[in-house]
């Protein structure tokens, strides 16, 4: 028998000694037990667990300070704190991804205390960076290519001119060593890089916009137990890591000019030139400022930004309705937030408010400038929604009397056969079409009718090759899901004039299929961050296509006879919409406004004892003054209404006769207390 070489000798000896170690017998029992009679001041002294703390607390294993009505670590980090046992602690599968959301919450907070510290780092990039991380020098992305370096930036970067090619390895890969060497030969490392942005308006500074994007080379290791794939070759394995790393890293594709404004191209600035008295300039700063990152959110996210120079200020600059209906709408924003009350801001108000019907009178006499005239009436009616308080007692005009106006110009100006023509294929749909179809279906909703254009509408629900009219990229919802809320309504519309209650469930069958049909491709809401800690406007895009999904299902079910919100059916939908909209981004920067009318469908049904109604007061509280305002300070007002009668009703027997909660309609309490208002 031949022995082992040296080494493994070696190798064996080594292996002898450490079981040796591992074999030496433990304490016995006796000699324990005397150490812990010994010390029995040390074990009176054992942290008992506490059975009190808040359930968020008892999730992540931390100690709670119990405090009231939000315990310290909670506050802190921006979650929700509660006592009473939530309905997730009783099922594992829930509590697991409750804990996932907390975890992703957790690096968020991390990572924008990270950003508060101002990072001095040198021009030369980090070895590497260049080959492993997508920046905008490895990846193109037609917005950052024409970003300029901003007034108070550390960095001299210039987007439009490739870098020096000595300094840069994406230009010239033979200076460094390829991919794989330094993702495997060095330690991993993370960078945050900060971008600010300064804009002026008549060259004074005005609000400064500061961005952190996070870009790291840690690869997350699989979860134990995980059974790892065969290796591939070298250079396939390298190049599949790469390419994983590129899409958790990289921002989503983005078409920033998507839609054709009616006034022409963008500015390349965004300082506005209108000659103004002081008044009316302190109305437009305020404006500018504080209400014009309030009106497009999705959009916003959407275009990265860009919808002010893209959108607003092109208008404030050529067309003069459009301009005193915005001062219009920041005098109201003024009155409202700063809790002014007196005749001076009320006379802005109704000055601004008189120019803007007397300039569109003008326009409409002239004949002249359609889409000026359009674009001014919609901005009546949609800022309305966006900043205004439902509260206020000065004299307006409803919103439906503004709406036939733009029916008219939009019938006038030939959008809807221009948007559902096969033959015309237009590059980018018309904006104003697009919010002129925002308002009408959500707006028929409110009034109970069918929706105006409601045949363009099922046309690009039926067509097989040009379906979008844009709504996904303005407001959130998926085009057809809005178009089968059209369909519903036309159906409420129907049902009103006289339908029987078999054809009625015969249509409310088939629409439901048809809902379920856009459900094909919906994989369940999740976080829209990306890996990076970036927003995903592709998953806050699904995730709020879900919530108007859902909402939708709730709206065609409430026409069914003998409908009752304490039907089971009922009671699932509103506890899957409140799952959902938890994945909606929350707070005065969040997107909660923007479903005021999903919020309104919804709440109307919940029951007393349903969670709707908590998670619902939860998110006015994070939204703080802004929850009183515009729609969704309509919707709460209506809500209140209406669980206060739903609340005060006693049951009756329904058609199994069972006890079931009368159906308050929240349409019959807006009519009741004289409400005209679009939420939406």
């Amino acid at each position: 028998m031949s022995s082992p070489p040296p080494n493994s000798r070696e190798d064996l000896m080594r292996a002898a000694n450490v079981n040796m170690a591992v074999a030496q017998p433990p304490k016995s029992k006796a000699a324990s037990k005397q150490t812990n009679n010994a010390n029995p001041k040390a074990k009176s002294q054992m942290h008992r667990r506490s059975r009190t703390g808040c359930y968020t607390c008892r999730l992540r294993r931390k100690k709670c300070d119990e405090g009231s009505p939000m315990c310290t670590a909670c506050k802190h980090l921006g979650l929700a704190c509660e006592y009473k046992r939530p309905m997730w602690w009783s099922n594992n599968d829930a509590r697991r991804q409750h804990k996932d959301e907390i975890k992703m919450i957790i690096k968020r907070k991390k990572l924008s205390e990270k950003a508060s510290h101002t990072i001095q780092t040198s021009v030369n990039s980090p070895p590497g960076l260049s080959h492993s991380l997508p920046t905008s020098a490895t990846f193109s992305d037609p917005l950052d290519r024409t970003r300029s370096a901003s007034i108070d930036s550390h960095f001299s970067f210039n987007f439009n001119s490739p870098p020096n090619v000595t300094e840069y390895g994406a230009y010239n890969p033979q200076v460094l060593p390829p991919h794989a060497d330094f993702m495997f030969g060095m330690n991993p490392y993370e960078i945050d890089v900060k971008t600010e942005r300064q804009m002026f308006v008549n060259d004074v500074p005005t609000i400064r916009e500061s961005t952190v994007s996070t870009f790291s080379t840690f690869h997350t290791p699989p979860p134990p137990g995980t059974v790892l794939p065969s290796y591939p070759m070298d250079g396939e394995w390298t190049e599949q890591v790469f390419q994983e790393r590129r899409e958790s890293l990289t921002e989503e594709n983005l078409n920033c000019n998507f839609f054709d404004f009616s006034h022409g191209p963008a500015m390349n600035s965004r300082q506005v030139d209108i000659e103004l008295d002081d008044n009316d300039q302190r109305l437009l700063d305020h404006f500018i400022q504080f209400v014009l990152p309030t009106i497009f959110p999705i959009l916003e996210t959407n275009q990265h930004g860009s919808v002010g120079s893209d959108l607003i200020l092109p208008a404030l600059q050529n067309n003069k309705g459009y301009l005193h209906c915005c001062l219009m709408i920041a005098a109201q924003h003024y009155k409202a937030t700063m809790n002014i009350q007196g005749e001076e801001i009320d006379n802005d108000i109704m000055r601004h408010r008189h120019a803007t019907i007397l300039s569109l009178c003008e326009a409409l006499n002239r004949d002249e400038n359609h889409d000026q005239i359009l674009e001014a009436t919609l901005g009546l009616i949609f800022f309305q929604c966006c900043v205004g308080r439902y509260d206020d007692s000065l004299p307006d005009i409803p919103w439906h009397q503004h709406f036939q106006a733009v029916n008219s110009l939009v019938a006038k100006l030939d959008l809807p056969r221009l948007v559902s023509d096969p033959n015309e294929q237009l590059a980018q749909p018309p904006f104003n079409m697009t919010l002129t179809a925002w308002i009408d279906i959500l707006g028929a909703t409110m009034q109970g009718r069918a929706p105006s254009f409601a045949h363009t509408y099922r046309e690009k629900h039926l067509s097989t090759t040009n379906s979008s009219l844009g709504l996904r990229e303005l407001m959130g919802c998926d085009d057809r899901v809005m178009y089968l809320i059209s369909e519903i309504a036309c159906l409420e519309a129907l049902k009103k004039e006289g339908m029987d209650d078999i054809t009625l469930c015969q249509h409310v069958h088939a629409l439901g299929d048809q809902i379920g049909l856009t459900e094909a491709e919906d994989c369940g809401p999740k976080m829209p961050y990306n890996d990076n800690g970036s927003l995903s406007p592709k998953q806050l895009s699904k995730n709020i296509t879900s919530a108007f999904r859902v909402a939708a299902r709730i709206y065609l079910c409430s026409l069914v006879p003998g409908f009752s919100p304490s039907q089971g059916s009922c009671v699932g939908l509103v506890e899957k919409l409140t799952n959902i909209l938890q994945f909606i981004p929350h707070g005065a920067g969040g997107f909660d406004r923007s479903l005021s009318w999903v919020y309104l469908i919804g709440g109307s049904v919940s029951g007393m004892n349903s969670p709707f109604r908590q998670f619902f007061n939860e998110r006015m509280a994070l939204l703080g003054d802004a929850a009183a305002v515009g729609s969704f300070g309509g919707v709460a007002s209506v809500l209140h209404e209406v669980w206060e009668q739903a609340d005060s009703s006693q049951p009756s027997p329904g058609a199994t006769g069972l006890a079931e909660a009368p159906y308050i309609s929240w349409r019959d309490v807006m009519q009741m207390r004289g409400w005209d208002y679009l939420l939406i």
